[in-house]
């Protein structure tokens, strides 16, 4: 049965209504991307403490439940910051000092070998003294300017307000999120049209486990991992093992990516440093252990196989989100994709039990079939 003019048109109205809704609301979101940051941060901080006020909130009272994990998260946040901050900073001032011992290694050994490997000629093509004592001068430069900037925007009281502001209000949006997040699901399920209430609930509950299962599981094997590396490096000898561990750590959430910056960058460092082959077993040992406790451990405990994002997927929706909207798209890049993949695999289905995937049925056929089957009768 075919629609008549007026159901197609009103139908196409109805769809263009909703793209262009669509479309305002990303444009607002792109205008609004810097000032929206600190939502969106307490918004996630107060989504992952919410079970545990939740489960506080059987034994005291709201307010109490809330206050103690705002407390704690914040302890945790201080802590971390008051643990990270000086030991990077050495970290880099140790990278900074060891660029010429690196640049001598390339040059005198690792070029030569490669050369003599290849037969190609690498040093009359690229000078690699002067890319490193380059990229020595640009990152002083970077830090001179650096410090001018700050100086500039510290001496500007609009930005240092806004700084200011923005370091009051996150901690202020955390606990507002974490008391009244049951509040802000309730009001929102509430503009759901009653007949879509159950798959609707039923794609936030999956794309709720989805982001669980991806905020908290992946953070804690980034975590753990990152002090494993770090630890690990540092006992072989390494004097960047610390800041290789981390970064190392950081690059988890990218299968594959965080245990190669172990093994390339780390043995790198290791025979730059010391140039000997027992320092290399050192980094593959290191790079063994977390590949080993990541595999059958880390991933099958806290991740498991809940999340479903490709690695292709991950890279591509941190460059779309940061291109699109800065460091809040960045921020939300894998949040959304996980509930896209969600929202894909239902669409999916829908399409695979739809008339446009299946067909008509082929009742012609069928009786085309049936005249073929004799009868009883040998009819």
């Amino acid at each position: 049965m075919t629609d008549s003019p007026q159901i197609v048109v009103a139908t196409f109205l109805r769809r263009l209504q909703w793209g262009l809704l669509v479309f305002a609301i990303g444009w607002v979101l792109w205008l609004l991307a810097p000032v929206l940051t600190p939502f969106a941060v307490a918004a996630l901080l107060g989504w992952m403490g919410d079970p545990l006020v939740d489960r506080l909130e059987r034994r005291l009272p709201r307010n109490t439940a809330v206050i103690l994990v705002f407390v704690a998260m914040t302890s945790v946040a201080l802590l971390a910051m008051l643990a990270l901050v000086p030991l990077l900073q050495r970290q880099v001032a140790t990278l900074v000092a060891s660029l010429p011992q690196y640049r001598d290694w390339f040059t005198g050994t690792a070029i030569p070998w490669v050369e003599a490997k290849t037969g190609l000629r690498l040093l009359q093509s690229l000078d690699p003294q002067r890319i490193i004592e380059s990229f020595r001068q640009h990152w002083e430069e970077a830090g001179g300017a650096a410090a001018t900037l700050l100086g500039y925007l510290s001496r500007s009281g609009f930005v240092l307000l806004g700084w200011i502001a923005n370091l009051v209000l996150l901690p202020v949006l955390t606990f507002f999120f974490l008391r009244d997040w049951d509040v802000f699901v309730e009001r929102i399920a509430s503009l759901v049209p009653p007949r879509h209430t159950q798959i609707v609930g039923q794609l936030a509950a999956e794309s709720s486990e989805v982001l669980r299962g991806f905020l908290r599981g992946q953070l804690l094997v980034m975590l753990i991992l990152g002090v494993l590396y770090a630890v690990g490096l540092w006992a072989v000898g390494l004097d960047l093992g610390i800041l290789i561990g981390m970064l190392a750590g950081l690059l988890t959430f990218v299968p594959y990516l965080g245990p190669a910056t172990v093994i390339v960058v780390g043995g790198i460092a290791a025979l730059a440093q010391y140039g000997d082959w027992q320092h290399i077993a050192g980094v593959g040992l290191v790079f063994a252990l977390g590949q080993a406790v990541e595999s059958y451990w880390l991933t099958p405990k806290l991740v498991g196989g809940r999340i479903g994002l490709h690695p292709v997927v991950v890279i591509f929706a941190v460059l779309a989100g940061g291109q699109l909207f800065g460091f809040l798209g960045m921020l939300l890049a894998l949040p959304v994709a996980a509930v896209g993949n969600v929202l894909l695999r239902y669409a999916h289905t829908r399409y695979t039990h739809s008339r446009l995937y299946a067909g008509e049925p082929p009742a012609i056929l069928l009786h085309s079939h049936e005249r073929d089957i004799p009868g009883p009768d040998g009819g």
